[in-house]
């Protein structure tokens, strides 16, 4: 985000820059807890299907998981 007032200092556009980058950073990051939290579900998903033998839900949930990458 941009000031209007047209006298900066370097200084601000300093924090500007460090400001934009800590944001994409956390957006960036907000992506990798997405993914892990999909890879928990697919876990998940995974076990109980193993755990009763159902083949059927095994490659059902494998097949979900890789139609996501």
């Amino acid at each position: 985000m941009r000031l209007k007032n047209p006298i900066r200092s370097s200084g601000t556009a300093a924090l500007e820059q460090r400001i934009a980058d800590l944001e994409a950073d956390v957006a960036e990051l907000r992506r990798h807890h997405l993914r892990l939290a999909e890879i928990a579900d697919l876990v998940q998903e995974l076990l109980i299907p193993l755990a009763d033998r159902d083949e059927a839900r095994t490659q059902a949930a494998i097949e979900r998981f890789n139609e996501s990458l």
